[in-house]
């Protein structure tokens, strides 16, 4: 079992930063891939961005490439999603997730930080 706990959302201008993190309870938090997701009002749930059990293979949905980028500090229990250049199209409830293999869905998940960016 694994529970997920998000922080650091707020409220931002357009062209700012955020850094979310996501605190995983449980000792075994380096055996799950991790992800952000995000769902804006009236839209489905989408992908921002995962990474692996060591960390060293990020994937990005391509509205995240080059102004997000997501980390983990294994020692920490922790997963972050810095966010870089923040557009109004950016405004959602992020999500972290987590799962033990790609093979099966994310099966864990936290109850969401709201991020806002104001134009």
């Amino acid at each position: 079992q694994v529970q997920l706990v998000e922080s650091g959302g707020g409220l931002v201008q357009a062209g700012g930063s955020l850094r979310l993190s996501c605190a995983a309870s449980g000792r075994t938090f380096d055996t799950y891939i991790m992800a952000w997701f995000r769902q804006a009002p009236g839209k489905e749930r989408e992908f921002v961005a995962r990474i692996n059990w060591s960390g060293d293979t990020t994937n990005y949905a391509d509205s995240a490439k080059g102004r997000f980028t997501i980390s983990r500090d294994n020692a920490k229990n922790t997963v972050y999603l810095q966010m870089n250049s923040l557009k109004p199209e950016d405004t959602a409830v992020y999500y972290c997730a987590a799962r033990p293999t790609y093979m099966v869905p994310y099966n864990y998940w936290g109850q969401g930080t709201q991020v806002t960016v104001s134009s």
